[in-house]
């Protein structure tokens, strides 16, 4: 039985008490006071008749038309004339009344009426004796309404004493509930802290909880930070903070290969012309700050575009990845600027400058073939004399389409619903299948090819149309679950959680299928739920009741802001493809991935990897700490 619930029935005896006992000793007392009412006229009334009997003449015939005449009053249950010697000389008698009056009342509250006697006199011999006993229904009555009135009285005060006791459970009630509510998250593995109440007992209790989780926090926050370090020691470049080369050509084999990547790119290298003679004739320090400073220029471009990725891959080479970009031109033209200023700073020799080279892929494409294309535009820019950009000889027939023209599709293909899922298995690591991964699939045309998101998310996130096609995702989600799909994951994009219209359609098509929501996976990517989190938070709030187990994916590039998911009550991670590749052989990630995992489980989550390729990587990812895993090397069924 809840504590409400007990306060509630302790309430409510205590009234139940107070008014029984009340009522009894009102009841009694009122009783005892109607009896010696009844006693006092008992004897007045005798001692009345008594004395009018005295003055009169003693033939029968007057003595019985007196006694007769105040028995006709109806007030007397028994009036009776007795002779000195105690025989009955007149006696008149009516049976009991009670009224109105139930008669479980009166034998539960009996009235005795005491009887009053008077001496009648003859002269100066006594005549008679006369007794009087009157009808207790007067006082029965009486009693009967006083107990209506005392009831009437304990209903008004006892429903007062409800409104009273209601406000102040509830005021229990709410930090009561907050504490409760502080336990059961906990308990979830989400660490929320409340405001302490000003009920001293809850206070403390409060106190003591808010105290732990600030703690735990704490010791998230050191671990997180711990591998946070050991993170960019196996993935970045010490003094740049730029990607290394093993974790780049990961990023560039996931840009080339993932089904959800942008179907075509632009890879960009420059390469400084002589950095040795910069150590020798500036220095160490010098020849560092001019490394920092291209570093950050890269960082800067490849912060402005979605899904872009730098590193510097040894001692003077910088490569940049920009997804969805076929013109180099004003990438090329910003390094260029960077170089002329470094010139003009005095940090860089004008007669040996660098020399920079890019060139676009599609997706599909190996890593070797365009690294190779790009190598040697690199190397016929060096042949030119000063600053030099080279482009590679291009392998895309991509045809550049306008805004219009990708607008015009989006909306032809979303009326004429030539939308799809298509699945791959995500599997724990005893084999079984945890979901099904459903990104969603587009057909310009009738009679055209179906495109991967890679290929027209950017522009519906570019147009604003990422809500329709993300309803679109998860209504068709819905229908493969009822049609017998054990569970099913869909992505839905960082624009569309932001949009408050969506989020409520969303909840809507889901709330009508309550019953399928345990099945829906719903994921953000990493970007789109920490650029948005605010959003993203109440995203969850709103869709955590109905069910759903929601998650974020492409996971691990700002593993710092993990400590940001306590409270969010999500349900698994999915760690990004770019540290899973080769994830047998580098210890490094290896690290910061079991340390990954240690906290996600410590907070509740699910981990599961994306894009494991080879069977080597899928039989490493346990040891490591993962629930699952997902691509080309996790087998169908």
């Amino acid at each position: 039985m809840s504590l409400f619930r007990q306060i509630w029935l302790a309430v409510i005896a205590s009234t139940v008490i107070a008014f029984a006992g009340s009522f009894l000793a009102s009841m009694l007392t009122a009783r005892h006071y109607l009896e010696q009412q009844l006693a006092i006229k008992n004897n007045d009334n005798a001692a009345s008749l008594a004395l009018s009997i005295s003055q009169l003449e003693k033939d029968p015939i007057t003595i019985e038309l007196q006694v007769a005449a105040i028995f006709d009053s109806g007030q007397y249950a028994v009036v009776r004339l007795t002779d000195p010697n105690g025989r009955t000389m007149i006696e008149k008698t009516s049976p009991p009344l009670a009224g109105n009056v139930p008669d479980w009342f009166v034998r539960i509250f009996p009235i005795a009426s005491a009887p009053g006697q008077a001496q009648i006199s003859n002269g100066w011999n006594q005549f008679a004796t006369i007794e009087l006993i009157s009808h207790s229904h007067f006082a029965y009555q009486e009693l009967w309404r006083g107990a209506f009135k005392l009831l009437g009285w304990f209903a008004v005060a006892g429903a007062l004493m409800g409104l009273l006791g209601m406000q102040l459970l509830r005021r229990i009630k709410r930090p009561l509930d907050a504490v409760v509510g502080q336990a059961q998250a906990i308990s979830e593995r989400r660490f929320i802290t409340m405001p302490e109440p000003a009920i001293p007992e809850l206070k403390s209790v409060a106190g003591a909880m808010n105290t732990m989780v600030d703690r735990l926090k704490a010791m998230f926050a050191e671990e997180a930070a711990r591998l946070e370090h050991v993170r960019r020691e196996a993935n970045l470049d010490a003094l740049t903070g730029l990607a290394n080369r093993a974790y780049f050509m990961n990023q560039l084999a996931s840009a080339l290969s993932d089904d959800d990547a942008a179907p075509h790119g632009t890879l960009l290298m420059l390469r400084l012309a002589d950095l040795a003679g910069i150590n020798r004739r500036a220095g160490r320090e010098a020849a560092d700050d001019l490394l920092r400073r291209i570093g950050g220029a890269f960082a800067g471009i490849a912060g402005a575009h979605p899904n872009a990725a730098a590193a510097r891959l040894n001692g003077a080479d910088f490569a940049l990845i920009v997804p969805g970009t076929q013109d180099a031109a004003p990438l090329a033209e910003k390094l260029l600027r960077l170089l002329n200023d470094l010139v003009a700073a005095g940090l860089i020799d004008s007669e040996r400058i660098g020399h920079i080279a890019s060139g676009t892929y599609l997706h599909g494409q190996s890593a070797g073939s365009l690294l190779s294309r790009v190598d040697t535009a690199l190397a016929a820019a060096e042949n030119q004399s000063g600053l030099a950009w080279q482009q590679a000889d291009s392998q895309s027939d991509q045809q550049a389409t306008s805004n219009a023209d990708w607008k015009k599709l989006l909306d032809g293909a979303i009326h004429a619903q030539r939308l799809r899922l298509i699945e791959f298995p995500v599997a724990g690591n005893a084999g079984q299948l945890l979901h099904l991964e459903c990104p969603l699939r587009l057909k310009a045309s009738d009679d055209g090819e179906w495109l991967t998101a890679g290929s027209f998310m950017p522009m519906a996130s570019r147009l604003a149309m990422t809500a329709e096609l993300d309803l679109a995702a998860a209504r068709l989600a819905l229908e493969r679950i009822a049609a017998g799909a054990s569970a099913v994951a869909v992505n839905l994009s960082g624009e569309s959680i932001v949009d408050t219209a969506f989020r409520a359609r969303l909840l809507a098509l889901i709330g009508s299928r309550k019953e399928l929501a345990p099945r829906l996976w719903l994921e953000v990517s990493e970007v789109g739920a920490f650029q948005h989190f605010a959003a993203f938070q109440a995203f969850c709030d709103a869709l955590r009741p109905l069910g759903c187990r929601l998650g974020i994916e492409h996971f691990g590039r700002q593993f710092s802001e993990i400590g940001r998911l306590h409270g969010m009550g999500l349900d698994y991670l999915k760690v990004d493809g770019s540290f899973i590749r080769a994830i047998d052989s580098q210890s490094g990630n290896q690290a910061f991935l079991k340390g990954l995992c240690s906290i996600a489980h410590n907070i509740g989550l699910t981990v599961i990897a994306e894009g494991v390729h080879t069977p080597e990587e899928l039989a490493t990812l346990p040891e490591l700490g993962f629930d699952g895993a997902t691509g080309p090397a996790v087998p169908r069924n």
